[in-house]
């Protein structure tokens, strides 16, 4: 028994897993994070409602979206690329579901009950880089209300 505590303190940390090849899900996920991270803050609530987004636009049980916020979350530092994730999105994502997109985005900017300017920002950045029309990002600003 000695031995094998001994072993297992000898064979240091463990490596975290390989990241995953970003698709259009895990895009997703990693500019809420963004989002999120852009005023240099990560709170509570924008973490649960980054966990709700995944949940309701994945069919995610609440293990299974942390779980997925926790793998973008690495994504968001290794890559820093906003444009290839956004492009993995307009790409592969339908026009709808990119409006959602916007509207879910916004909901992350405001879980926290303060909008920073650096997230609007980014926010704005995405909007754009997404092809979704002006009149379409205003209709999802105006309807990212936290439930």
């Amino acid at each position: 028994m000695f031995e094998r505590l001994k072993a297992f303190f000898h064979h240091g940390p463990r490596q975290p897993a390989p990241l995953p090849e970003p698709d259009a899900k895990l895009a997703l996920g990693t500019l809420l994070v963004r989002v999120a991270r852009a005023d240099d803050t990560y709170l509570f609530e924008e973490i649960s409602q980054i966990d709700r987004t995944l949940s309701a636009a994945f069919g995610l049980n609440p293990v299974e979206a942390a779980k997925m916020r926790a793998t973008c979350e690495r994504l968001a530092r290794e890559i820093k690329d906003d444009a290839r994730m956004t492009a993995l999105i307009r790409e592969n994502v339908d026009y709808a579901h990119r409006v959602e997109t916007v509207q879910a985005l916004w909901q992350v900017a405001w879980a926290d009950g303060i909008t920073d300017a650096r997230e609007a920002a980014l926010v704005n950045l995405v909007e754009e880089a997404l092809g979704v029309a002006p009149h379409d990002n205003e209709a999802a600003r105006s309807a990212a209300v936290i439930p």
